[in-house]
């Protein structure tokens, strides 16, 4: 089956070759010093990090997975992507994890363990149990996109989905070794120009196919028997397909990551690109940007659930046929399981001269033996429409000749730059916070960056090995955001908040989280996410507290050095006489500030997201509602937070009068 034409075919080999050609000629650049290859040398313009950040949060496998969502309930699929897709993280980042982070002047979120802990024991301990994390992370994030590209690029060409995975994942790891974060921000904006072109050209085919139709809600239910698809607000139980289950307590599933992720996204702030801005200012316009760009994804993802909705409906008048070919694909392949079921459809269906001539003709007989090939890649283990290929085959099937190109290359654009931006900042972790520090601290930047290139191409195997392991985009998604996520969770809270907790409490508390997490995967798969919340979170927490109190406190200096330039709330008592009574007050107003246009930020980003989505799917009086709760948020948040945001930090790295 050949799905692309020739002019796809170019369109895709130009690009890629183009990016290869992009980070040699950024190489000679980044490599110019340590700096320069992890963050940029903090000279890049703040815009840029900002479609930056935005570039580095899309990708196929997480807008296959909303998309799922978004066709099986319309636009309340955004409530469940509470949990991670909405990325709510980004108020808080925001609001003050980004800036306080940036104060410190380091390079990478393990080498600011230095800074919160000292350069003791503790403090070393502290960096590298970050670095084991952030590892870990990105092997799981590697593990997850690879599995998305693998299904999505195994719709369009003759291969299995991790040979596809394959080739983008080494095109994407050779710019991002050569270039660091020159490449992944100067791509990521050139890739965010090609996603905005794909939000446009599905926007309008799926505005287009609806002038044509009666009721989109009629046609919604026959496809998917919601009745509510258009609607905004989450009922109190969605009907989900089978593999979906937990998610359908609609409501408590939303409420419950709401508050999950604005706990979780306290302990944030991390990134290259809060590292790399100029001052507290830019800070708070990257994020702003970031939050605001990241809106554009919600019409494209409505855009494909709306064609989806047509798809389906065409190809499959009698729903029970797909449960029919489900089973019977199973009848002739018993052993087959979740995890390997969509490797065994595409060897189906791109080689079936090697399957039994039975299976062959059976499929035909149900599925028609002119489109049986087309409508197999719907088809999923638990004997319904599959929701994760619904947005590749609204690709193949929707989207014209020519423009099929250019979308496909936008949407490889949003994978690669996910991974670049994962890869970058693991690379830059190996190289400022393990190589340079520990293993060869004389060695001169050229032989630290090829010590770097090795470390991505070890990563990126790895991450590719674990894969296979992986049963679907959303299991995998769900283990990250809750299991490792929550591992990771509270020693990264309580490094901000909690003046008495140290480098050995962040370690201890960190490793033992990871392991958790890790143990829970391997030998509890199926438990629930919210248990995997409480059970490894509260493990991380006990492990904290228990490895604080097996040592002593972090000295005075490095606290108070820590205290004056990042100036942050929490438990900080025993610090708060070593500044005086002017920044004291500084400090409480900018608190309080802060803290109080939480409801602000979560109210705008959430409205920002909903609102072009009850626009294209026609329900006028949600969008008239949430279209006025969102320039009031705006206008709030402009003038209680973001007019007042300064530069707060001068060249010598003190704190200036806010």
């Amino acid at each position: 089956m050949n799905y692309l034409q020739t002019y796809d075919y170019a369109i895709i080999v130009v690009y890629l070759i183009g990016l290869i050609g992009l980070g040699l000629f950024l190489k000679k650049r980044a490599s110019a010093s340590v700096e320069d290859y992890v963050i940029g040398g903090r000279n890049l313009p703040w815009w840029m990090l900002g479609f930056s950040g935005m570039a580095s949060f899309l990708d196929v496998a997480g807008t296959m997975l909303i998309v799922s969502f978004l066709f099986m309930l319309g636009p309340r699929g955004l409530f469940i992507e509470f949990r991670g897709g909405a990325v709510l993280v980004l108020a808080v980042m925001m609001l003050w994890t980004g800036k306080w982070h940036r104060r410190s002047g380091c390079l990478t979120g393990a080498q600011w363990m230095i800074f919160r802990f000292g350069d003791g024991l503790g403090g070393r301990f502290a960096q590298l149990a970050k670095s084991l994390s952030v590892f870990i992370w990105v092997v799981g994030m590697l593990s997850y996109l690879a599995k998305g590209v693998g299904l999505f690029l195994s719709m369009l060409l003759p291969f299995e989905p991790m040979t596809c995975a394959l080739g983008l994942v080494a095109v994407a790891a050779v710019y991002t070794m050569f270039s660091g974060f020159y490449g992944v921000v100067v791509t990521d904006l050139i890739q965010s120009v090609v996603i905005i072109a794909a939000v446009a050209i599905v926007s309008f085919l799926a505005l287009d196919k609806l002038q044509g139709i009666e009721s989109l809600s009629a046609l919604a239910q026959s496809v998917t028997g919601n009745a509510n698809w258009i609607k905004a607000t989450p009922s109190t139980h969605a009907d989900l397909l089978k593999g979906y289950e937990a998610q359908e307590a609609l409501l408590t599933f939303a409420l419950f990551y709401l508050f999950k992720n604005l706990f979780f996204s306290t302990g944030t702030g991390d990134d290259p690109k809060f590292f790399g801005a100029k001052n507290d200012a830019e800070c708070a316009k990257l994020s702003f940007l970031w939050i605001c760009v990241m809106g554009i994804r919600w019409p494209l993802m409505i855009g494909f659930a709306i064609l989806g909705l047509f798809l389906v409906s065409t190809m499959f008048p009698d729903p029970g046929s797909v449960t029919q070919a489900s089973e019977l694909i199973r009848q002739f392949h018993p052993d087959v399981t979740s995890a390997g079921w969509h490797e065994l459809v595409s060897n189906i269906i791109n080689q079936p001269k090697q399957v039994d001539p039975a299976l062959i003709s059976g499929l035909q007989s149900l599925l028609g033996e002119q489109a049986w090939q087309d409508k197999l890649l719907l088809v999923g283990f638990h004997g319904d429409v599959d929701p994760e290929r619904v947005m590749p085959a609204v690709l193949l099937n929707q989207i014209p000749t020519g423009l099929r190109g250019l979308m496909l290359i936008g949407l490889l654009a949003a994978s690669m730059s996910t991974f670049d931006s994962n890869v970058n900042m693991a690379a830059g972790i190996f190289m400022n916070d393990l190589y340079m520090k520990y293993l060869r601290p004389a060695a001169s930047i050229r032989e630290t960056v090829f010590a770097t290139w090795g470390f991505i191409v070890v990563v990126v195997i790895i991450g590719f090995l674990f894969a296979f392991q992986v049963k679907s985009i959303n299991d995998i998604w769900g283990w990250i955001i809750m299991g490792l996520g929550s591992g990771l969770m509270m020693p990264t809270i309580l490094r901000l908040y909690w003046w008495r907790f140290n480098g050995t409490g962040f370690a201890t508390g960190l490793i033992v989280g990871l392991l958790a997490a890790v143990i829970q995967r391997l030998a509890f798969p199926d438990l629930d996410e919210r248990n995997q919340l409480f059970l490894i979170g509260g493990i991380g927490l006990v492990a904290s507290i228990a490895g604080t109190y097996l040592s002593g406190p972090t000295d005075r200096e490095t606290l108070e050095n820590f205290y004056r330039k990042t100036r942050p709330f929490g438990f900080w008592g025993p610090l708060k006489h070593s500044v005086d009574e002017q920044t004291r007050a500084d400090m409480a107003t900018e608190h309080c500030r802060d803290i109080l246009a939480i409801p602000i930020t979560l109210t705008f980003q959430i409205l920002l997201f909903l609102t072009p989505m009850l626009a294209m799917v026609g329900n006028w009086p949600a969008t008239a509602v949430c279209g006025v709760g969102l320039a009031v948020s705006c206008i709030a948040l402009w003038a209680f937070w973001l007019r007042h945001q300064k530069v707060t930090v001068t060249d010598e790295g003190e704190l200036g009068p806010q």
